[in-house]
């Protein structure tokens, strides 16, 4: 008689195969292994023949735009991200003072040239001596001087663009009273660049003139064409605000970043967003 309970359950005829020998898990972490492989292999490839960086970001000038006088603004053509061209008017200020200032200073040149023409018509007699037509000499020369500088406090009430670009950060409107020297707006000219901080151990084959390709965060999916202008002649580091004194103290090695200049060789379409401070991907071909 058996000895088994009668309730026993009976074991399979076969046990279930382990999962590491599945035909199907082998070859999918066969082909997993041969993409990562695949993968590596090409970035340590790549790595010997492009260098890139995503700390990088579009560059440009930034012009501040001031007065020269201190009077009460009459108009204000502009507002913010505003496109002028070279030469549009963008500020009157109220002229009328500087209109009667330039009269009268008209007023006194010409009374001073009247009497200095007289005087050197007499000059060689003795009805003039040289030290009156000195005299007359001087104070035209002055009278010349004050309505020169008359002139350009009237040409200074109209506050034009420089150049071509965007208004940016306007602080003015109809109504102010402006102090000399205060910054009204800026304007950021169309034409910008990359700066492009790669590391110290990137640099070693990198030189001006070599091709970059620029991607930009604000344009997925598209490429621009450029190359290596320049590079700094020192560190990021070494001209911060407050440089690092590693002669004090205890001394931790950090890679330090070079700023690199990436100028575009293709023209940019002006009215899109190409604004200063955006980020941008570039990857140079350094061999």
């Amino acid at each position: 008689m058996s000895t088994e309970p009668s309730h026993a359950k009976k074991r399979p005829s076969h046990a279930k195969r382990p999962v590491s020998q599945n035909p199907t898990v082998r070859i999918v972490a066969l082909i997993v292994l041969c993409v990562v492989l695949a993968w590596g292999g090409y970035t340590l490839i790549r790595s010997f023949f492009y260098q890139s960086t995503d700390d990088a970001f579009i560059e440009g000038h930034v012009m501040t735009i001031g007065t020269k006088l201190s009077n009460t603004v009459s108009e204000v053509l502009i507002d913010d991200n505003y496109e002028v061209k070279k030469g549009d008017l963008l500020v009157q200020i109220d002229p009328r003072d500087y209109q009667v200032q330039l009269h009268q200073a008209q007023a006194t040149y010409d009374k001073a040239k009247s009497d200095y023409d007289r005087d050197k018509g007499l000059d060689g007699t003795q009805a003039i001596s040289k030290e009156d037509l000195d005299t007359t000499k001087a104070a035209c020369d002055v009278a010349s001087a004050q309505l020169d500088q008359a002139k350009l406090n009237l040409e200074y009430t109209r506050i034009t663009a420089p150049v071509s670009g965007r208004i940016t950060r306007k602080n003015v409107e109809p109504g102010d009273y402006i102090q000399t020297g205060e910054t009204l707006f800026s304007i950021v000219p169309h034409e910008i660049w990359v700066i492009a901080n790669f590391k110290e151990t990137q640099l070693t084959h990198m030189t001006p003139g070599q091709t970059a390709t620029i991607r930009i965060d604000a344009f997925p999916g598209r490429t621009f064409k450029g190359h290596v202008d320049s590079l700094q002649s020192g560190t990021g580091a070494r001209f911060s605000l407050l440089p690092a004194e590693n002669a004090t103290g205890n001394y931790v090695k950090v890679v330090q970043r070079l700023p690199v200049k990436i100028v575009f060789d293709e023209p940019l379409d002006v009215q899109a967003l190409f604004a200063p401070g955006l980020s941008v991907e570039p990857e140079v071909k350094v061999r």
